[in-house]
């Protein structure tokens, strides 16, 4: 790994670098606690620029052939690879997840440019005839102007990429906002698209949740596109300018359901990972388990002999570690805070339970399973977003797809069984965006990702990411010819 160094994070807009040093955000390691990025706080006056820039830019790149689209995105990929190791040890200092995980991520968001960059081919209008001689209706998609990308701190590089890619091959140019917590990626990212697209058409603009407001706010932003939490994307949806369009991703209580006729040992394998991975810092990690009595106590050994074998150390010190630094305080504490209440409702901790000493100060807990706890536990309907999950027992399937829907929230839902029957019950009846049955990976870039009800609507991932940044257009011809 090179020496470590601070990655001074500036705003990018019209195709370079812009310093605002007047005010300006810190960001620590949470493993180590040693400074690792300085970002600027925004300014109302900053945003300005940079979705001035964006604005100017559509103008042209609007009327760009799809197919220079594409060569644009094929080359800003082409750029960014050789720069995957940098990227993915800034996401490892900012947000904590283990080295190999970080190069894991970059590499799904240079998978995103080459996809979308295919996809920019791909927007078809059709033709409607009309029930009058002499005309011929024609229905086109012109993309939408000049976005608003907001994204979190869990995938920092990834979820920029889905609304970089999109909204660019679609004809659009885009603001992105990353999370304050995790700016160094943009900054590398930004050195990349420097080098490939023409200036403005992405602009990077760096700051807390009053840069964010800036951003939605303004009347010259086209869409938002926002990922985040619960209470974030409800405040933006208050706050957009009038009738702008949204789409938001908002993650929620994810539940996964194991029958008496599941495969078992595949069952508890799948739930270690989509438990665990990120620290749980993932909006479709698995919160809460519904098991069917006969097979409880089978998979809750398994379970736990599974989180107890997962190894927690410094992302950078350890980079093939399964768990790595937990991102912020906040959630430290609130996995903490679900711990006690479900031990208080009578949960039983059956693996990990608390911090691991040793790694202190750093904001390292031991992946935790916590058994029959009560539906009324805050891990069993309230997304923890941390190392944590409740199991709970269920002897009837509709029962237990009643308890599985109650939550809120409707992004993703799993379910292990090996019956045809309990197999489409599942699917059709578990009320989400996305349901993996038989395996834990509930997302993958050629099919539409979103949720519904509390997670929010709109899709990202498949041509459903691309379309979302279109609007459509009918053009009514009158030519005479019979």
């Amino acid at each position: 790994m090179p020496h470590h160094h601070v990655i001074t994070c500036r705003n990018f807009h019209s195709g370079t670098w812009h310093d605002d040093p007047a005010d300006t955000i810190e960001r620590h390691n949470p493993a180590t606690g040693e400074l690792v990025a300085i970002a600027a706080r925004s300014s109302a006056a900053d945003v300005d620029a940079a979705v001035a820039s964006a604005a100017t830019a559509f103008r042209s790149w609007r009327k760009t052939l799809p197919a220079d689209r594409a060569r644009y995105l094929h080359d800003l990929a082409a750029a960014c690879a050789p720069r995957v190791d940098e990227m993915a040890a800034s996401i490892t200092r900012e947000q904590g997840k283990p080295l190999d995980e970080a190069r894991g991520e970059v590499r799904k968001f240079v998978t995103a440019l080459h996809y979308y960059a295919e996809e920019a081919q791909r927007v078809f209008g059709r033709t409607i005839p009309n029930d009058t001689a002499g005309f011929t209706s024609i229905v086109e998609k012109e993309p939408i102007g000049p976005v608003a990308g907001i994204v979190p701190w869990n995938y920092p590089i990834e979820l920029i990429g889905w609304k970089l890619a999109g909204a660019t091959a679609a004809g659009c140019t885009i603001v992105l906002k990353p999370s304050e917590y995790t700016p160094g990626c943009a900054q590398i990212l930004s050195e990349c698209v420097a080098e490939v697209f023409p200036p403005g058409v992405v602009n990077i603009v760096h700051g807390d949740g009053r840069t964010g407001q800036a951003l939605v706010e303004h009347p010259a932003i086209a869409k938002i596109a926002f990922t985040g939490s619960m209470r974030t994307g409800q405040a933006i949806s208050r706050s957009v300018n009038g009738i702008t369009p949204l789409s938001l991703e908002l993650g929620g209580s994810c539940p996964m359901i194991v029958t008496e006729r599941a495969d078992i040992g595949a069952a508890i394998t799948g739930a270690a990972r989509r438990s665990f991975r990120n620290a749980g810092q993932i909006c479709i990690a698995i919160n809460r388990i519904y098991v069917h009595d006969a097979v409880h106590d089978e998979f809750v050994a398994g379970l736990a002999a599974a989180a107890d074998a997962l190894k927690v150390a410094d992302g950078i010190e350890v980079p093939s570690a399964d768990v790595g630094s937990m991102t912020m305080d906040e959630t430290y504490q609130r996995t903490l805070d679900h711990i006690a209440d479900a031990r208080d409702r009578g949960a039983r901790i059956v693996a990990g339970g608390g911090p691991v000493t040793e790694l202190s100060p750093g904001l390292f807990l031991r992946p935790t399973v916590v058994d029959d706890a009560a539906d009324e536990a805050l891990v069993m309907h309230e997304e923890t977003f941390g190392p944590l999950v409740g199991v709970a027992r269920f002897t009837d399937l509709d029962d237990a797809i009643e308890r599985a829907n109650a939550a809120p929230g409707g992004l993703a839902a799993y379910a292990y069984t090996d019956d045809t029957r309990e197999t489409f019950a599942l699917a059709r009846e578990l009320d989400f965006g996305n349901v993996a049955v038989n395996n834990v990976d509930a997302g993958i870039m050629n099919a539409p990702y979103g949720g519904r009800r509390e997670s929010g609507f709109g899709s990202e991932h498949g041509h459903e990411g691309l379309e979302s940044y279109l609007q459509l257009k009918h053009i009514r011809l009158r030519h005479g010819a019979r």
